[in-house]
């Protein structure tokens, strides 16, 4: 197992992924400087897209190939749109060059069998099925009979969907699987984040599960952490002046940064189930409450509840004990302020 897929399991460590796709600006060197970038601002990985226009749809502009479902991509064609956001496959190796000495892992997502057959010849650590290609089966044998991890998008799939994918995989002997939830939405209300569906999906069906995050913002990713999401994918650009068709849900740097640093808190956090007390914890244990004279009292004088109250901090005697100190009386004159105990008391 590579270094790199090492990292890409660890079910110890989110594996937070910064996505180019489109975010380039058709300029190689805007590229190389993503990939600089996401490693300053803490990604684990870049991934890229690897297609074509003429791979991923027909160059055709009948009714079928129109984007008209109230997308921001409303108004033009599948093969316009595609032509405008790929990534060239001949920038592919320097970008993973430039992740490589970076530290990042490099990956894709393939469209077809011939994108699958490139980035083996780059020997890719894992491969990311996208949201829309999940009902494509063949593609997904072809994938996951390499032997690489596999991340698999849930976005509009259904439960028979997401059950076909992931036995594909398995009929490969492909047991490294991981399902991300994601809404198929750009961006994505926080509101149809359906979160929950994170621990289910790894229940349901026996693997890691993760989030595809098209929401704005981190907040959502990070609540992902805390529910146990084993990977974290976002939308990653310098500058969203740079255009295009994904910059609207995009994250700039300041912003990952700010995602990564929550994400790393949230899994701190999370720690394992414990009721060990900490020294700290122990410490502060003495400012609990306890029985303490709150009037001065007289010897043999009875305690009652206006001269024996429940206070902090710890010196005394348990407040649980309080219905068997009301009643007694006094060995001795008692000071307001003393910690009561049982050698005071007859």
């Amino acid at each position: 197992m590579t270094q790199a897929m090492a990292q890409a399991i660890n079910p110890k460590r989110c594996f937070v992924i910064a996505e180019l796709s489109a975010n380039h600006g058709h300029s190689l060197e805007t590229a190389l400087a993503t990939v600089r970038a996401a490693k300053a601002c803490g990604a684990d990985a870049i991934k890229i897209q690897t297609y074509t226009a003429n791979t991923i749809t027909l160059d055709c502009d009948n009714e079928y190939f129109q984007i008209k479902q109230g997308t921001i991509w409303d108004g033009t064609t599948l093969h316009k749109l595609y032509q405008q956001a790929y990534t060239p496959w001949e920038w592919h190796a320097a970008i993973q060059a430039e992740a490589q000495k970076e530290g990042l892992v490099f990956f894709s997502t393939p469209f077809d069998f011939s994108a699958v057959d490139f980035l083996e010849s780059l020997e890719v650590p894992l491969y990311k099925i996208a949201s829309f290609e999940i009902t494509d089966i063949p593609l997904i044998e072809y994938a996951a009979s390499k032997g690489k991890p596999m991340i698999i998008s849930t976005g509009i799939a259904t439960l028979a969907d997401i059950d076909a994918a992931v036995q594909a995989c398995r009929r490969m002997g492909n047991q490294d699987i991981t399902l991300l939830k994601c809404t198929s939405s750009y961006p994505a209300p926080a509101e149809e984040a359906n979160l929950l569906t994170i621990p289910n999906l790894a229940q349901t069906f026996g693997v890691k599960a993760g989030l595809s995050d098209h929401t704005l913002g981190h907040a959502v990713a990070i609540a992902a952490t805390a529910l146990g999401a084993k990977v974290i994918e976002k939308h990653f650009i310098l500058d969203r002046a740079i255009g295009g068709p994904d910059a609207s849900f995009s994250m700039i740097p300041s912003e990952f940064g700010s995602m990564v640093e929550g994400i790393r808190q949230a899994e701190a956090a999370l720690g394992c189930i414990s009721y060990e007390m900490t020294d700290k914890t122990l410490a502060n244990r003495k400012f609990a409450r306890s029985l303490f004279v709150c009037q001065d009292i007289s010897t043999g004088e009875i305690l009652t509840s206006s001269n024996i109250r429940s206070v902090r901090p710890s010196d005394g005697l348990p407040p649980v004990e309080l219905p068997r100190v009301l009643g007694r009386r006094a060995k001795k004159s008692i000071p307001a302020g003393t910690p009561l105990s049982w050698e005071l008391l007859i």
